[in-house]
């Protein structure tokens, strides 16, 4: 991770990737989204070490991205759930830049009326724009078994 003293760097989005820009931290957090609450769960999805596993987990409780509850989930907090726009944005830049042959793994649709929306948030069936808690994520053409994204 970066290191907090970088006086050079008085950056945004230098300090955001210090709470959440190491590559295992967005993937539990993308996890997150989709419903992995447990431990055991993050791993079988992730393939992580159980030491990083611990390690990320508890950088995001301590940032306050993600709250560790007493029945041992992992829940994302207000500040985690505002992540999604930025999540989203990757989610769509991967797919126009790096696009799998078959297709997208996930594909995100306008809960209205089930249009798709892609990166700038307007539903290509209604032409409405689409509000981040309108979108839902469902399995695109590009998804294997094992694939967790």
């Amino acid at each position: 991770m970066l290191d907090r003293t970088y006086p050079a760097q008085v950056c945004s989005i230098a300090r955001t990737l210090e709470a959440v820009g190491e590559r295992w931290t967005l993937l539990i957090v993308r996890d997150a989204f989709l419903g992995v609450s447990r431990f055991s769960d993050f791993q079988r999805s992730l393939g992580i070490a159980r030491n990083v596993l611990a390690q990320r987990l508890g950088h995001l409780v301590d940032e306050g991205v993600l709250e560790h509850r007493d029945d041992g989930a992992y829940v994302l907090t207000r500040k985690g759930r505002e992540l999604a726009p930025a999540l989203h944005q990757l989610m769509k830049w991967g797919d126009h830049h790096y696009p799998r042959p078959e297709g997208p793994p996930r594909l995100t649709l306008h809960r209205g009326c089930g249009g798709r929306v892609e990166g700038e948030m307007v539903c290509a069936r209604c032409g409405e724009h689409v509000a981040q808690r309108e979108l839902e994520l469902v399995p695109g053409p590009g998804r294997t078994s094992t694939a967790a994204g």
